[in-house]
């Protein structure tokens, strides 16, 4: 077949090939220019663009963001309730209702003159039916790329009997409202399971998840003495980094000078516990855990920022951006590069084990979103829209799993700020107090942990697989109903061929005034209006 369609076979007895041309005038919408004009743009009749019909699901579409005036009207294409649309831009080929007297976007066609015998339902599930052919079609390069109204014009219509096209759209109905039910059941089974993610990782750093495990030990090393030994470990470093660069600067005046001094190590900030009404505020913890800030336990640090004096011209490093991190890990099929000079490459290059964490967005609750880094693009560094935390001494694994519970428990977006870009803040993110187990309690809350959502993993899947079998399902309705082997035909009901005959005599009324005109659907949809009014 045609412009889309798929190859031709044998139809269905009663059933006739035609074009849709031939049964209705294609006619396409309109979008007054220029886009906003208060000339246009101040009135209350719906524009229906693109953007509207992809945000609903059902088959009628009631009203649209885009409001135009009667002047607008003018410029576009104003067409009554109920009319039937398709969409031949963009996302092509998305058959919708009109709820209510509406103007189309140029991004539209719509059907004029389609006579009573032929179901506007009917074409309704056969461009669904139609439309993987034609993204299929694009998808090999048609040189179009909008629908426009010769090509739609010229698509079979493998059209069956009335009285066919309408048990034909009946027991599609009801297949499909078998189908709906099944994916709404899929759906809550989804949000379900989200639930119990967030409540997993919530009862994991309640001591919740370990509580019998806790039973079984003789003594656990504390958290208020594994925080004294994150102390000590942070001082330790210090003094090596100290005795580095001594020894740098003595090698540095061995060789007269020559270069740069070695810059001297910062001391360590002086990290405040928390306080007694900070503690009040918060829950109790099990026995031999602690409440310890984030920057008591790991080094915070913005990213670089991304300016036009920092664009890739000697030194051009890869850097990971907010958008990189995923609520699965990192997303690196776009990575991109930016300016960092040596001494700035040690400072923000990421090393195993760092801690990843969205700093911006336009959404709150996309804020915070972590993932750790395990050196999948070798000397790559981070941008200001992300923080790094490095824990000192403890496993990255545990804090990826406390921050997970930040960020999907909501946590993170309430305390994000900002107008139009949200932002976490280096300093807000090292303040919050974040529960310390013991060393080895810790190992098992990970495997507590991870056993339980590997099982999620496995569920989402499954859920996954049964929505796309689902859809899968959808089409092969469709496939059944346009082949003719859906529903039983009726050997008395009046072939298309007739029903064809029938409209081309309906064509031929203007060439003769003695005949009276048949109704076709956009009188009786302007009937309809008048009567309601």
């Amino acid at each position: 077949m045609t412009k889309g369609n798929r190859e031709v076979r044998e139809l269905p007895k009663g059933w006739l090939l035609t074009k849709l041309g031939q049964v209705c005038e294609v006619v396409r919408g309109g979008s007054p220019r220029p886009m906003g004009d208060p000339k246009y743009f101040s009135g209350s009749i719906p524009f229906i663009k693109i953007a509207d019909i992809t945000k609903i699901k059902g088959k009628t579409i009631f009203d649209a963001e885009t409001k135009v005036n009667e002047e607008g009207s003018k410029k576009s294409r104003l067409l009554p309730r109920g009319s039937l649309i398709l969409s031949n831009s963009g996302t092509v080929c998305i058959p919708k209702f009109l709820g209510a007297e509406a103007c189309i976007h140029d991004g539209f066609v719509s059907f004029l003159g389609l006579p009573n015998e032929i179901s506007k339902e009917f074409l309704f599930y056969y461009f669904q039916y139609l439309r993987p052919y034609v993204v299929q079609k694009h998808k090999q390069g048609i040189t179009q790329v909008n629908l426009n109204i010769e090509i739609v014009s010229d698509f079979d219509l493998e059209l069956p009997p009335t009285n066919e096209q309408n048990r034909i759209v009946e027991k599609i109905e009801e297949l499909f409202s078998d189908v709906d039910q099944g994916v709404e059941s899929l759906k809550t089974a989804q949000k379900q399971l989200k639930v119990y993610r967030q409540a997993v990782l919530k009862w994991a750093f309640e001591g919740k998840l370990t509580e019998e495990w806790r039973k079984r030990q003789s003594t656990l090393k504390t958290g208020e003495a594994l925080l004294a030994q994150i102390k000590a470990e942070r001082e330790n470093r210090y003094q090596q980094q100290l005795a580095d660069w001594e020894r740098a600067v003595k090698e540095w005046e061995a060789i007269g000078k020559v270069g740069k001094k070695p810059t001297k190590p910062s001391k360590p900030k002086e990290l405040m516990p928390l306080t007694q009404l900070e503690l009040a505020e918060l829950p109790e913890l099990p026995i031999g855990w602690c409440w310890a800030s984030v920057e008591q336990l790991g080094y915070v640090q913005l990213g670089r920022q991304r300016s036009p004096q920092n664009r890739s011209k000697d030194f051009p490093t890869k850097y990971i951006r907010a958008a990189n991190i995923t609520e699965n890990g990192f997303d690196l099929t776009d990575v991109l590069d930016m300016e960092f000079k040596p001494h700035e490459f040690q400072q923000y290059q990421l090393k195993s084990g760092d801690i990843l964490l969205s700093e911006a967005s336009g959404s709150p609750e996309q804020v915070g979103k972590p993932a750790v880094w395990r050196n999948q693009i070798p000397n790559c560094c981070f941008q200001n829209t992300v923080i790094r935390f490095r824990p000192t001494y403890l496993s990255s694994e545990y804090f990826l799993l406390i921050f997970k519970n930040l960020y999907s428990n909501g946590i993170f977006s309430n305390i994000a700020s900002g107008v139009g870009i949200n932002h976490l803040s280096a300093n807000k993110f090292s303040a919050i107090p974040i529960p310390l187990a013991p060393l080895e309690e810790q190992e098992q809350i990970v495997q507590e942990i991870e056993s339980r959502l590997s099982i999620c993993d496995q569920l989402e899947a499954t859920l996954i697989e049964n929505l796309q079998k689902a859809e899968a399902l959808r089409q092969s309705i469709l496939k059944q109903a346009f082949e003719g082997k859906l529903v039983p035909q009726d050997p008395n009901d009046e072939p298309a061929e007739t029903l064809l005959e029938q409209i081309r005599a309906e064509k031929s009324v203007n060439k003769n005034p003695s005949r009276k005109p048949r109704k076709t659907q956009d009188a009786q949809i302007q009937l309809d209006l008048a009567t309601d009014n």
